[in-house]
């Protein structure tokens, strides 16, 4: 009689790949970012990725990240964090957790204290000094949103699809 297997994914592996995997979908030629919403029971409630809204074709818009405004992508991308919140179908997002790639901008900031969800697991901070991520930490903060580094484990999960 054998045990129960030992190399099984942490909760935090399980969805950060969930979120990782979400920013593959992006079509975004610069930077993919992906997100989870995880209930406190750790069931999966919406999942997200940078793109143009539904309607808006991503062979229309323009996905340079220099030039004009309206030029660029910056005025048109929804951030992978609004599109998981605005998928979810099911209520209320009230103590919910988020995981990831990037960490939240202001602007998604706003939206994952008004959506109630308490708790972000982030891989990369790679803006973290840019004034728009400061303002994000500020409010979170204030907001009583946790706000935690996601631990790289180095393991690597590899299937065929």
């Amino acid at each position: 009689m054998g045990g129960k297997r030992e190399d099984y994914i942490t909760w935090d592996e399980y969805f950060m790949g969930v979120a990782a995997l979400s920013a593959m979908r992006s079509k975004d030629p610069h930077t993919q970012v992906g997100a989870c919403i995880v209930s406190e029971d750790n069931k999966i409630l919406s999942m997200g990725y940078n793109g143009f809204p539904m309607g808006c074709s991503d062979d229309d818009f323009p996905w340079e990240r220099e030039g004009e405004a309206l030029d660029t992508k910056y005025l048109y991308v929804t951030h992978s964090e609004l599109n998981a919140i605005l998928n979810y179908r099911g209520g209320s997002l009230e103590g919910a957790k988020l995981y990831v790639t990037l960490f939240p901008c202001n602007e998604c900031a706003k939206a994952i204290i008004q959506a109630g969800i308490k708790t972000i697991v982030y891989d990369s901070d790679k803006y973290g000094e840019t004034p728009g991520t400061i303002a994000s930490k500020r409010m979170l903060k204030a907001a009583g949103v946790t706000c935690r580094s996601y631990e790289k484990t180095g393991r690597k999960i590899e299937f065929k699809l």
